[in-house]
């Protein structure tokens, strides 16, 4: 099928929501066990780790490591917020930059000051929400950004959506006394949905929808760590213990240009792949031999593939041996986990 299509519905009896474009699965969100990326805490300071710049906290759902800690003491009741999805047998990572993120708008608490997205290249529509934006919120030393998803938007939803997360903003950060306590919770796969998706898409949320909008089968084929290239090449995405593998093979192709194309079509799937596989960490490329002069293309075209995704990903470069190395944000849960 032809267009955007979001298709909200359960597996396994999680909450889940998944992002088709043409036919293709772009994205997959499903809820998990674990304190959702968002959550913010009222904490207590547990004991510093020297050597590691950081300290554990206690918190509603278990032990929390915060990074860059100067100036908190053990037993100091601090607000943080969820970052990413803990490993097996670690704590939770948070941070005590707290943001308040919505489909239109992130306060930032404690960091002034009006930013609208870059991507908003039109100077009337800056011009109007920078005045959308001075009548609903009042500054202070909070912040306010304005996303790129308030292009084509109407102004009085922009300016609702502003003033939900000044007034969720101010009652949180206030709630600072008192025990251990979860104050929020991060958003649920269906509102991710809502808050990220923001494009146009028809949007299906009648019960079975995966079934019958062919999801099912593909998280099916994401249980295999066989990917299809086009051209006939293929990669392998294998997790193990200590770093994501990704090995690219050229197939039948013989031609002179076999490698760098099967390389390419690996670095413009791999974003998508490791998303909804929801990989992250170290992630090592075994790509297929090409000339050293083939390389600065192949750079070239990961940066663009990875620009354009929203989670975290360093390109680090490569190997003595020829691999090319990237470190990715633990985001997500990875999907066999998840599923279990």
């Amino acid at each position: 099928m032809k267009g955007r299509q979001i298709v909200l519905d359960h597996i396994q009896g999680r909450e889940a929501a998944a992002l088709l474009v043409d036919g293709r699965l772009e994205d997959l969100l499903i809820d998990t066990d674990q304190p959702r990326v968002g959550t913010i805490y009222r904490a207590v300071a547990d004991r510093p780790m020297k050597g590691q710049g950081g300290l554990f906290l206690t918190t509603p759902d278990g032990t929390a490591f915060l990074r860059q800690v100067k100036g908190i003491a053990p037993g100091d009741k601090l607000l943080v917020q969820v970052t990413g999805y803990a490993e097996p047998g670690k704590a939770i990572p948070v941070t005590a930059r707290i943001l308040f993120k919505s489909r239109y708008a992130i306060v930032t608490p404690g960091a002034p000051g009006l930013n609208i997205s870059r991507r908003i290249k039109d100077d009337d529509l800056r011009d109007e929400l920078t005045v959308i934006a001075k009548n609903v919120f009042a500054g202070d030393d909070s912040g306010l950004i304005l996303r790129s998803s308030c292009e084509g938007a109407d102004p009085e939803d922009i300016a609702e959506d502003i003033a939900a997360m000044v007034d969720l903003a101010t009652a949180v950060m206030a709630d600072t006394e008192g025990d251990i306590e979860k104050l929020t919770d991060g958003d649920s796969p269906h509102d991710m949905a809502w808050r990220e998706w923001s494009e146009p898409a028809d949007v299906v949320t009648e019960p079975g929808g995966f079934e019958t909008h062919g999801v099912l089968e593909h998280i099916d084929a994401l249980q295999s760590p066989h990917v299809s290239l086009s051209g006939g090449a293929s990669m392998y995405v294998e997790p193990t213990r200590a770093l994501v593998a990704v090995d690219v093979n050229t197939g039948r192709d013989t031609s002179p240009a076999a490698a760098l194309k099967a390389n390419i079509a690996a670095a413009r799937d791999l974003p998508r792949q490791l998303r909804l596989r929801g990989l992250g960490g170290q992630i090592t490329m075994d790509l297929a031999p090409m000339p050293k002069k083939d390389r600065r293309t192949f750079e070239l075209s990961l940066k663009a593939a990875f620009r354009a995704d929203t989670i975290e990903t360093i390109l680090a470069g490569w190997t003595p041996l020829g691999a090319f190395e990237l470190q990715r944000k633990r985001d997500r849960l990875p999907l066999p986990e998840v599923l279990g």
